[in-house]
């Protein structure tokens, strides 16, 4: 059994069945833009990944309703978001593969994987943005809106944030976490409250409480999505490309600067001196992955990703019980795709 699929099980029958409305309609929106879009937004689509992000939607909204198109749209759009972002940092980084297979702009070209990306994006507002229904229904659509804007405005300033650091050596711990929470945990925190939110639509609760849930979940998402990024970052040194579907330091490649790079060149003044504009074949990655390795960098970098998922964790308790266990098991999800 897979993490996901016991995550699920443990949400019980309703989280099932939503999970599988969002796949049939992330199917059926990849189409209707002609058949160049619509073959290329089709095999993003299909690539899958292990869709944490419409789990968290559906998980954080308590005791998902199956018939609920707003909770279904909810997770599509975050989802979708989430691709088209792949997409697009594909294009910028020009990467040939993702999750072991040709990405966009390798099999189509910049141009189409730009317009793939834009499509995504749309389609993502377009349907979360058709959620209103009557005053209240319309209040929660603006709400739902909202939230999303807010994590691509993040998004797009995380990704701005790791441009600027390219190749630059001197990038603080604390500027790598702010960037992790930019480019990867603020979608994660949508996903929550936009859970929340929809699963508000159908409660008995105050606004306060229903206020507060949103926010707490809100955090727990975030929280673990900084520790999914960082434990990304441990990959690129430490995963064989058969697992990660790129090769191996991949991000010394790019010039981007990692946690694991940041305390290994602490621990090392031969890395500290190192050139890293000089990194530039893959057996020159290879070998600093070995000496970041080395150092003990990587299980250094690992306990803070745990702390993180820890204090996720420990927001929790005022959840039902059912509830609770199935965000845990996300939150160990997180941590076991390392191990």
């Amino acid at each position: 059994m897979s993490a996901v699929q016991a995550v699920v099980d443990a949400g019980g029958a309703a989280a099932l069945k939503v999970m599988e409305r969002v796949e049939l309609r992330m199917s059926e929106l990849a189409g209707g833009h002609g058949p160049l879009l619509e073959r290329h937004a089709g095999d993003t689509i299909a690539a899958g990944g292990k869709r944490l992000r419409p789990l968290l939607v559906c998980l954080s909204a308590g005791v998902p309703v199956p018939e609920s198109d707003g909770l279904v749209r909810a997770a599509v759009a975050v989802e979708l978001v989430h691709a088209a972002t792949l997409v697009h940092d594909d294009v910028l980084d020009g990467s040939a593969l993702r999750r072991g297979r040709p990405t966009v702009v390798a099999s189509g070209g910049r141009l189409a994987a730009t317009a793939t990306g834009d499509l995504l994006f749309s389609r993502a507002f377009a349907e979360l943005a058709a959620g209103g229904s009557g005053e209240s229904g319309d209040e929660r659509t603006v709400e739902a809106v909202r939230i999303l804007a807010r994590a691509c405005s993040e998004l797009a300033t995380g990704e701005l944030m790791q441009r600027s650091d390219a190749w630059v050596a001197t990038v603080t711990v604390e500027r790598y976490l702010e960037r992790c929470r930019l480019k990867t945990a603020v979608l994660f925190r949508a996903a929550c409250q936009l859970g929340a939110l929809a699963g508000a639509a159908s409660s008995t609760t105050g606004q306060p409480e229903r206020d507060s849930a949103i926010e707490s979940l809100g955090t727990f998402g975030e929280q673990i999505g900084v520790a999914f990024q960082i434990l990304d970052d441990i990959l690129d040194v430490a995963g064989p490309p058969e697992r990660t579907g790129k090769p191996r330091g991949a991000d010394l490649l790019d010039g981007t600067v990692t946690l694991p790079l940041i305390l290994a060149r602490q621990a090392d003044s031969n890395l500290a001196a190192a050139e890293l504009r000089s990194i530039t074949t893959a057996e020159r990655a290879a070998e600093v992955c070995d000496r970041i390795g080395a150092t003990g960098a990587l299980e250094s970098t690992k306990v803070r990703a745990l702390e993180l998922v820890a204090g996720a964790k420990a927001l929790l308790p005022e959840l039902p019980e059912r509830q609770r266990a199935a965000l845990d098991l996300v939150a160990d999800g997180v941590v076991d795709r390392y191990a």
